[in-house]
């Protein structure tokens, strides 16, 4: 599914970043597309299921799980209370656009992994989202990225439903679908686990700069 959200254009060359952001580091690059993309100015709007029916505010949860010392679970109120980043990242759809010069605030996945107690045998992530089950794996490593953070405000203003809110992962180095819109549980794992797209054979990584779109058949 996919449309566009109009009020998010971006009219002539992208924005610098902010003072005091985390700059990803594929933003310092001569060339900022990766190879097979093109700049868009929008912010396209793109999802398996179409937009969720979200729990009311105070009804939100943020589960931390799995091979962790101390699971623990957020309300938004406690989510938005802990202390907050700023990156400046850009970000590269599997379907072959690319949006510059995003400024996205929240908190970082360190943060909130560091706070559980990340335990040795843990080497990989699968982020859980609200819509129908959906979820996305990724190595720890990436997840852990400085640049990696759980966003409710893009461009200094709350993320729309549309685009995942009220809060959304960003890991800006690997391919957006690695960004799980409306998300509700981080869970760690031993072993790699396919989530909804890497089963349909999207790859299991993912990084847009040597165009991981697809995985082979030997996984």
């Amino acid at each position: 599914m996919t449309t566009s959200d109009d009020s998010k254009y971006q009219p002539g060359e992208p924005p610098t970043a902010p003072e005091g952001a985390i700059i990803s580091p594929d933003t310092l690059r001569s060339n900022r597309i990766p190879p097979g993309q093109s700049r868009t100015p929008k912010w396209p709007v793109l999802d398996a299921f179409g937009t969720p029916k979200m729990p009311a505010a105070d009804r939100w949860r943020l589960k931390v799980f799995g091979l962790v010392a101390k699971p623990y679970e957020l309300t938004l109120a406690e989510f938005q209370a802990l202390p907050r980043v700023k990156v400046f990242a850009d970000f590269h759809c599997v379907t072959r656009w690319s949006r510059l010069s995003n400024v996205w605030e929240g908190v970082s996945t360190k943060y909130l992994l560091e706070r559980a107690g990340i335990l040795p045998e843990a080497k990989y992530v699968v982020c859980h989202g609200y819509d129908n089950g959906w979820t996305t794996n990724l190595p720890l490593s990436d997840f852990l990225a400085d640049d990696a953070l759980l966003t409710d405000l893009h461009d200094g203003e709350p993320i729309s439903p549309d685009h995942g809110g009220p809060v959304r992962g960003m890991v800006p180095q690997l391919y957006a679908w690695k960004s799980a819109k409306w998300i509700c549980g981080i869970e760690l794992l031993p072993h790699d686990q396919a989530g909804y797209w890497e089963r349909g054979g999207y790859h299991m990584r993912g990084d847009p700069w040597v165009e991981e779109r697809f995985r082979d058949d030997n996984w």
